[in-house]
């Protein structure tokens, strides 16, 4: 007897020294997945822009984890959505342009999408705005994705007449920013805050919540209040840095990429006097976006539900403003694939900043882990999980973006290594030339650290999926001529200015 009442004592007091979890800690955290559309990383704490002010993402980014080496898998906004809903590469989906619809791929048509896995472990899901690039249809085809939708977003309010002049390349309605008289309450984005801030305050206290708030804005047309305007210097200080003749040194095929789009070049944007303009809407938008954001923060804090919710912050790639001699996205160099990527909330190390690369594809695992979901191993990215603890932790691989079939971008912490589906490359010491100003795919004594880089190139590569469309380009290496979007280019073919 007096064994088994000593064992019974040991037990007792073995429980008693085991820190017990809380009652928060015995729930599963709410996820707050707030997607920016264009956003590159002219954020406050990424330092892409000297001026910039995006308080709210900078607490964000006080508050968790931020990756100061994140970047998209691919710089178009379908193909990098899917990828991130997906957990797939687009050289896996076959799904590089703006169509089709994953859904409408057979191969895909029935895969299980991130917020899908977190309703089937009891989330209640929703979605406001751009989350995925296909956010109408029918009421069948919403629900299947998340439990409820809110408002579409987009634009919103618009001036009554473009307030730029038509490109070279048309008068894209897109194609307009600038400021003009209207209320910050009409803008869609404020309608997808104003909805979000709603389900967070109403949220169930007994079911999870995962709560998805896609912005619009910085997306062209950029159009801003003066307030916003204001808070930008209207002097070319606030232009990035750029070099006359940068493309001088890059191969022919970069231009493919970018063929015949309707954003105009720097060129046009220098004689037409639009570069500050462009370049200043951008800025503003990117603040008002900011403190958009701000408002879901606050509510979290006012429900008391912030210690208890997982907040991540993306965007689905980046967006030049006069580098590289062009405007837009659609490249595979920094501007157009490194983007905000923030964690904070339980499980995540306040305060962190890593260098290490990261993927889009990486949110999906990530966020299986830290909501304590059953793992998936069909899933292409990495979880960022040793990073969320310890920022040092070391990272496996590189983060790869691919645009269209045979165009990869290969961006380890050092270096960014670029191949052309034919054959043509590019090399940068992102240490010692951020700007990429200078190609080194030609210097022999950088020979070992290409072919380290190759290796990394995705497979499978496949070619695309049945019913694509818009900004697809495809290769013939036979024939050494690019097809983009059903018209042959050739390399005796000029470039347009």
């Amino acid at each position: 007897m007096k064994q088994i009442i000593s064992f019974v004592v040991s037990i007792a007091a073995l429980v008693c020294a085991t820190p017990q979890p809380s009652l928060a800690a015995d729930r599963q955290p709410n996820v707050l997945f707030i997607a920016i559309d264009d956003q590159n990383d002219w954020i406050g704490h990424l330092g892409g822009h000297p001026l910039v002010k995006t308080p709210n993402l900078d607490r964000l980014a006080r508050r968790g984890t931020t990756f100061l080496n994140a970047h998209v898998q691919s710089p178009l906004c379908n193909p990098s959505r899917t990828s991130l809903m997906l957990g797939l590469r687009p050289t896996t989906t076959g799904i590089y342009g703006l169509e089709p619809w994953f859904r409408t791929v057979e191969a895909w048509k029935d895969r299980v999408t991130l917020p899908q896995h977190f309703k089937s472990h009891g989330y209640r899901t929703s979605a406001g705005g751009k989350i995925f690039h296909v956010t109408s249809g029918s009421p069948q085809r919403r629900s299947v994705e998340f439990d409820a939708w809110g408002p579409h977003g987009g634009i919103g309010v618009k001036p009554e007449k473009k307030l730029i002049p038509p490109t070279p390349m048309g008068n894209h309605p897109a194609m307009d920013w600038g400021v003009f008289p209207h209320r910050d309450e009409d803008k869609g984005d404020s309608h997808v805050a104003s909805w979000a801030v709603e389900q967070i305050k109403g949220a169930a206290k007994d079911q999870p919540f995962f709560i998805a708030a896609g912005f619009c804005l910085p997306h062209v047309p950029c159009y801003a209040t003066q307030k916003w305007f204001d808070l930008y210097p209207d002097d070319d200080s606030v232009l990035p840095k750029v070099r006359e003749g940068d493309r001088a040194d890059t191969p022919r095929f970069s231009w493919y990429l970018h063929w015949k789009l309707p954003e105009p070049r720097l060129k046009w944007l220098e004689e037409n006097h639009e570069w500050r303009n462009l370049v200043r809407s951008y800025l503003a938008c990117t603040s008002f976006v900011d403190a958009q954001i701000g408002r879901l923060l606050d509510a979290l804090d006012e429900s008391g539900l912030a210690d208890n919710t997982i907040v991540v912050v993306w965007s689905d790639h980046g967006y030049h403003l006069g580098e590289k001699g062009i405007s837009g996205k659609n490249t595979l160099w920094e501007r157009s694939t490194r983007v905000p990527l923030i964690f904070a909330g339980p499980g995540v190390t306040a305060a962190q900043r890593c260098d290490r690369p990261a993927e889009l594809l990486d949110i999906y695992p990530t966020l299986i882990e830290l909501c304590g979901l059953t793992p998936r191993s069909d899933l292409e990215g990495l979880s960022l999980m040793p990073h969320l603890k310890d920022a040092e932790a070391p990272r496996e691989r590189p983060a790869i973006t691919s645009h269209n079939q045979g165009n990869h971008g290969i961006r380890s912490e050092r270096w960014r290594y670029i191949q052309y589906a034919d054959g043509s490359e590019e090399l940068y010491d992102m240490q010692h030339d951020p700007n990429e100003w200078t190609n080194l795919a030609g210097r022999t004594e950088h020979a070992a650290v290409i072919e380290e880089h190759r290796r990394w190139r995705p497979q499978p590569d496949v070619p695309l999926a049945a019913g694509s469309a818009s900004r697809i380009l495809t290769y013939d290496s036979a024939t050494d001529e690019a097809v983009w979007e059903g018209k042959t280019v050739r390399r005796g073919d000029p470039i347009p200015e």
